[in-house]
């Protein structure tokens, strides 16, 4: 159940006020979501901002609850008899509500909020038993106060820091106001000033620096509108204010929506073809030298880079033509992974309110194939052996395709649940959407083989999860341990050939073993072999296989693709 948010009084700041503080962001960005999408024109006007914005809160509010949920755990079954959840240290919270921002951040303006988030958490997440700076004791309202206009301070800073090249009239100029407010209200609040009244101080500065905007930035002020960005931690703060207060911020004014007309030929800054054409998102594991060397690599490839996190995790987000480029870069400092590639045509196309009939989302396990289905028109989401995206992960694809109707192919049937789960929301957002439940990145393949956005959207799903039914699916993996399966003991090592996800051969090498799995898959007949190559796997494998099919089922066609990184080492599928 979402939490309920409980007044706080006013001298204090701790883990209940910032769930408060939570609950209250999402709930006024859920609000105001498709108004700052609407106003969206800086740097891309890609109407997406809202929703960036929304996602990333609603990561870091899921981590927050889990943290509170932890914590009751630890606390043990009796320790609360009134019945309500023991709280979790200020410290624990904060950095579990800043981690969730970072792992779940998207698009620029989230990526912005994350390290805002991780700012405040750098200083609020200080143990309370380490030193504190002059002012910082949290024992009075003014050294509350004090801590609480640091926090902004720090993150103000890391948000500035985190942006290759700030530009003023955005979030970045929001945050900064703010910040200085807070620190005016709390020097000069004495004894008697409370945290409220710093809170207060930078959503009062928040919300002039924001009124400011469209005269500080000429794409803002061309199309009458102010900062999305901005717009979005206006709500934030004024969630703070709220929940260390108690008393509701006025209702903003309907910001309505930005004059985005043709583009102007005699107007470079209007031309749709200037700018980057991708946008690239990833996280990556690395160490701070890593990233400092990767900051001037993506600064040279594109724009709109920012590059947030710390201890080992990061959060990058850039501007690029070559999106294979920036993930390569990713690659050489450390390991990027959920790696989401944006077209800024698709997105243009939103910022212009048009909406596709049909549209594709595919789960795939890695990069070739999320290049395969990309070409046939498909919205990707590329997950890494083990992971499990999210209902928000596939809810935000959903949103991406930006279709009045859209086709869900999960590819596993451990995401039938998240699957159902995503289409059930987009639902609510006017969005028609059919689950086919694939179990297999080849199934889904067959289905796109088939899939026709002209026809009507009933026979069109019922064509594709026809072909994805019709299509028995195998795959080749290397056994980490000995254990017992289906076929009998492996031992590490040993090549394992699953078939509808059953272990059905153990080998002792990989195209044996794929012969043996082809062989029982085409004994049931079959006019169409998939082949799809894991990373590692030489070209001869494949040559080997084509030959084995021509050679035994003279009637069988073969296609060949290779999966990528992150694929299994052998894909097979039978039509």
């Amino acid at each position: 159940m979402p939490h309920e948010p409980q007044p706080q009084p006013a001298d204090e700041l701790d883990a209940e006020a910032v769930r408060t503080w939570s609950s209250l962001a999402l709930a006024a960005l859920g609000r105001a979501r498709e108004d700052i999408d609407a106003i969206n024109v800086y740097p891309v006007a890609d109407a997406d901002t809202g929703t960036n914005l929304y996602l990333t809160a609603e990561s870091a509010d899921r981590a927050l609850t889990a943290c509170f949920a932890t914590a009751a755990q630890d606390a043990g079954a009796d320790a609360d008899p009134a019945g309500e959840d023991p709280a979790a240290s200020l410290s624990r919270a904060v950095r579990a509500w800043a981690h969730g921002a970072l792992v779940g951040a998207r698009g620029n303006s989230g990526t912005i909020l994350a390290q805002l988030l991780r700012g405040v958490a750098d200083v609020l997440g200080t143990e309370p038993d380490a030193p504190r700076a002059p002012g910082d004791d949290a024992d009075t309202g003014a050294g509350t106060g004090a801590l609480l206009a640091r926090a902004l301070t720090r993150a103000a800073e890391e948000a500035y820091a985190a942006v290759a090249h700030p530009v003023e009239g955005t979030m970045l100029t929001v945050a900064g106001a703010a910040a200085q407010a807070a620190r005016t209200a709390s020097s000069a609040a004495g004894t008697a000033g409370t945290v409220a009244d710093v809170a207060g101080a930078a959503y009062d500065a928040a919300r002039a620096a924001l009124a400011e905007t469209p005269g500080q930035l000429a794409a803002l002020g061309r199309a009458g509108v102010v900062d999305a960005g901005g717009c979005g931690l206006v709500a934030v703060l004024g969630a703070l204010w709220q929940a260390l207060s108690g008393q509701e911020p006025a209702a903003p004014p309907a910001p309505g929506r930005a004059a985005v007309a043709a583009p102007d030929p005699e107007d470079p800054c209007a031309r749709e073809e200037d700018g980057p054409a991708y946008e690239v998102i990833y996280l990556l594991e690395a160490s701070e030298e890593a990233v400092a060397a990767l900051r001037e690599r993506l600064d040279g490839l594109g724009d709109s880079l920012v590059v947030v996190g710390g201890d080992g995790l990061w959060n990058v987000h850039v501007h690029v033509d070559d999106p294979g480029a920036a993930v390569e870069a990713g690659i050489e400092a450390g390991r990027p992974y959920r790696i989401r590639i944006t077209h800024f045509g698709d997105e243009r196309r939103r910022a212009r309110g048009e909406r596709a009939q049909r549209a594709v989302v595919a789960v795939v396990p890695g990069e070739g194939l999320a290049g395969l289905c990309g070409e046939a028109g498909a919205t990707t989401v590329l997950v890494r052996p083990g992971e499990v995206p999210d209902v928000a992960e596939l809810l935000a694809a959903v949103r991406r395709a930006h279709a009045r109707e859209v086709v869900l192919l999960p590819g596993g049937a451990e995401l039938r649940a998240a699957a159902a789960a995503a289409a059930e929301r987009a639902r609510a957002d006017g969005v028609r959407v059919a689950v086919i439940p694939t179990r297999s990145a080849v199934q889904g393949l067959a289905a796109l083989a088939v899939h026709d956005p002209d026809g009507s959207f009933d026979e069109d799903v019922v064509a594709m999860t026809a072909a994805a039914g019709a299509t028995r699916y195998g795959e080749l993996a290397v056994a980490e341990s000995r254990s017992f399966t289906s076929a009998g003991i492996c031992q590490a090592g040993d090549v394992l050939g699953l078939i509808d996800g059953d272990v059905a051969v153990i080998g002792a090498d990989l195209a044996g073993t794929a012969e043996a799995v082809l062989e029982r898959m085409l004994g049931s007949g079959g006019e169409l072999v998939t082949l799809v190559l894991g990373p590692e796997v030489p070209d001869a494998v494949a040559e080997h296989l084509e030959a084995y099919v021509q050679h035994g089922h003279l009637a069988v066609d073969t296609v060949t693709y290779r999966g990528g990184r992150y694929s299994a080492p052998l894909l097979i599928g039978v039509e």
